[in-house]
């Protein structure tokens, strides 16, 4: 294969989140290029690209629902480090066999989050960490290969990881300012998991 025409550059996936702009702006904030593309881009598109990671956004639609939007699934299948971010999280575990269902009740607002792991996406970071919380739906049975690495009093799985493939994923939202150290945990997806070099 040639060498692909673009810089090395981050692919943000929208699934409608309110707050997709945000994370291209905490990603171009890192000194790291960025693109949002479309939820529904093939494989095949997607590595015309110079794609050294992905991110999965939130979203306002429900995996429960029906029309729920999902992502080619062949796109797990890349090789490319994955970050999943609240309904984006959910897919990652819905596409690797894992369960989700509704909550509870809906969890919107502040919380506290325990880290159980430091390793790469909490590296450097103190527990429990101020995050934000906004979803109806939770991730209650791990896929097989993951781990727990952080949670709250009201989520047991609020972030997961398979270190051996590289997917990563956190039900709160590390792009709003609600998450005081959530740009360092982009920061930490960006260079230890994905390896981004700046500028």
């Amino acid at each position: 294969m040639g060498k692909k025409p673009y810089r090395e550059m981050i692919a943000i996936l929208d699934f409608g989140s309110q707050y997709s702009q945000l994370i291209a702006r905490r990603v171009r904030e890192s000194q790291v290029y960025c693109r949002l593309l479309p939820f529904d881009i093939t494989p095949s598109e997607l590595l015309k690209y110079n794609v050294k990671g992905i991110i999965l956004s939130g979203g306002p639609a429900s995996l429960t629902s029906k029309g729920a939007p999902y992502p080619e699934p062949a796109l797990f299948d890349l090789g490319i480090p994955v970050l999943g971010i609240c309904y984006g999280m959910q897919l990652l575990a819905h596409f690797m066999n894992g369960r989700i269902t509704p909550a509870p009740e809906r969890e919107y607002g502040k919380n506290e989050l325990f880290i159980d792991n430091k390793e790469d996406l909490f590296y450097e970071l103190s527990s429990p960490l101020d995050v934000w919380m906004s979803h109806a739906d939770q991730v209650t049975l791990l896929p097989s290969g993951f781990e727990i690495i952080a949670h709250t009093h009201n989520c047991s799985i609020a972030s997961m990881r398979d270190r051996k493939r590289k997917f990563y994923g956190v039900q709160f939202h590390p792009e709003v300012v609600h998450t005081p150290q959530g740009k360092r945990i982009i920061e930490n997806y960006l260079s230890r998991v994905c390896g981004c070099s700046k500028g």
